[in-house]
């Protein structure tokens, strides 16, 4: 989920297709040459959410952005299956296999963050490394009641998806950024931005049917590569939750808190993203 992002950096690079079974065809960008790294993106967004990193980036490392299933451009591609982040998952590991280049490493933020999350776990020789901006779903402590989303948070998600249903979509999308970031953030993001949501808002009432499954200390145990965890320092607090719990649980992480900076990182602060992802992926 993006906050207040420079029209530069949704400046995309040519579209292509990639052909997985059975028959689906997945939208990307690619540019760049040297170690694959590869954006999984979250909620209402698509392979354009990470511009800022695919441009920045691809002078040292072959920089590749996909949409997952149902996501724009989902009208120019053969969408298959139903929405959930199971599909997505394994949508993703036969994509990394399409595209030849594994092991990979592997960057996903918030809702994009438990699909890498779960393909880390999934598809271990597909992941060289890993990394998690504010990821998100629930999250499992030991002995607690079972995890999940505040109720507050699944009233606002109901209202959201009442909106966008009803066909007052941008009212919904405002409604729901604002509560992934901070107040305020949809009115001062600019037109490429909302766009974008607007193109994706569809998926919104599908997202909330298919709930996250919940961050334990079993699952993180599977997750056996190096592992970077982002947290804005502004984002709210479930996301930094996650991103502390999952750096004590996986075995080979580490984390850093990005100063200023709430849920929409990798675009409000490109900079700052970039250099933690290029020293990383390059140790």
């Amino acid at each position: 989920m993006n906050a207040r992002t420079p029209s530069s950096y949704l400046a995309s690079p040519a579209l292509q297709y990639a052909a997985i079974p059975p028959g689906t065809r997945v939208p990307y960008v690619a540019c760049g040459s040297g170690e694959p790294l590869f954006f999984v993106h979250g909620s209402l967004c698509d392979y354009r959410y990470w511009n800022g990193q695919i441009n920045a980036l691809s002078s040292d490392f072959f920089c590749v952005a996909m949409s997952l299933g149902h996501y724009w451009p989902a009208a120019g591609a053969d969408v298959q299956g139903e929405f959930n982040w199971r599909t997505h998952v394994d949508e993703l590991a036969e994509f990394i296999v399409a595209m030849d280049c594994g092991p990979v490493h592997l960057v996903g933020h918030s809702r994009g963050g438990c699909v890498a999350f779960q393909l880390a776990r999934a598809y271990p020789a597909l992941v060289k490394s890993l990394t998690l901006a504010d990821p998100g779903g629930p999250l499992q402590i030991d002995g607690a009641p079972q995890a999940a989303l505040p109720a507050a948070v699944t009233a606002l998600r109901a209202q959201v998806a009442d909106l966008v249903d009803s066909g007052a979509v941008e009212t919904g999308l405002e409604l729901f950024v604002d509560s992934v970031s901070m107040p305020g953030i949809w009115r001062k993001s600019p037109d490429s931005f909302r766009t974008m949501a607007i193109d994706n808002a569809a998926t919104l009432p599908k997202q909330f049917r298919d709930p996250l499954p919940a961050y334990t200390r079993a699952a993180a145990r599977d997750v056996q590569c190096r592992t970077l965890l982002i947290a804005g320092a502004k984002s709210p607090r479930m996301y930094r939750n996650n991103a502390d719990q999952l750096a004590e649980w996986i075995a080979h992480a580490e984390k850093e808190v990005l100063a200023g900076a709430s849920h929409g990182m990798s675009v409000t602060h490109p900079a700052a993203f970039n250099r933690l992802l290029r020293a990383f992926c390059a140790a």
